[in-house]
């Protein structure tokens, strides 16, 4: 491989690492926005870190770890429960409190990623191949991007709380396509063609911002 072939290389895995770690930084965000600032900063850096570290680990096994069947069908089912968690969690003086520990924002921040990266590194593994060095050097690189994503979709958090909703719709969202991009769901019952596709990714939206709407409002009833 040549210089100018290894830089397209590196560029096409940071640029698949950026777009598909969009996500990410919203669960970034959303799992330590309740933290004062200093805990915040770190629950950031430890949480990414950890995050980054397991991502690599798991692009260079990525052949084997999405070769088992049901592997994202299942982490779907975990991401939308750590949506409907996030909600939850910033409704209520209980659960803010509970939420805001550095270690529960880091583990958190540790899973979701876990469960998001399916999609990365597969990507990123189809692409590269055999070349470690360079699957490495685009994660690596993509860090700091992520870094400075998940800080202004923070500040987005706390200064429109619209926003927070948002978020965790995008999980839901995500959940869903992880669910019906599961290749034993499509053996199962989901066809090229089927409605199921676009369907279920928006039930799942629903479901995940509808818990959060209906904690807020159980709240307000027995305020």
């Amino acid at each position: 491989m040549d210089v100018v072939q290894f830089l397209w290389l590196f560029l096409q895995i940071l640029l698949i690492n950026i777009v598909l770690s969009g996500d990410n930084a919203v669960v970034i965000a959303m799992a330590s926005k309740n933290l004062p600032a200093e805990q915040r900063r770190q629950a950031i850096w430890w949480g990414t870190a950890g995050a980054i570290g397991l991502r690599l680990v798991l692009t260079l096994i990525a052949v084997f770890v999405l070769g088992i069947p049901y592997i994202q069908a299942a982490g779907s089912l975990l991401l939308l429960w750590i949506a409907v968690k996030l909600l939850i969690d910033d409704e209520g003086e209980a659960h803010v409190k509970q939420a805001s520990t550095l270690p529960k924002a880091v583990w958190t921040i540790i899973v979701a990623d876990f469960v998001m990266s399916l999609d990365n590194v597969l990507a990123i593994a189809a692409k590269a191949g055999n070349n470690v060095f360079v699957i490495i050097l685009g994660i690596g690189v993509s860090i700091p991007i992520i870094i400075w994503g998940s800080t202004l979709v923070m500040k987005l958090l706390h200064k429109y709380p619209i926003f927070i909703y948002l978020g965790a719709a995008i999980l839901g969202y995500t959940a869903g396509e992880m669910f019906v991009n599961d290749e034993e769901m499509h053996r199962l019952f989901l066809h090229d063609d089927s409605p199921l596709h676009w369907i279920i990714p928006v039930l799942t939206t629903i479901f995940v911002v509808a818990a959060g709407l209906g904690k807020k409002l159980t709240a307000r009833r027995t305020a």
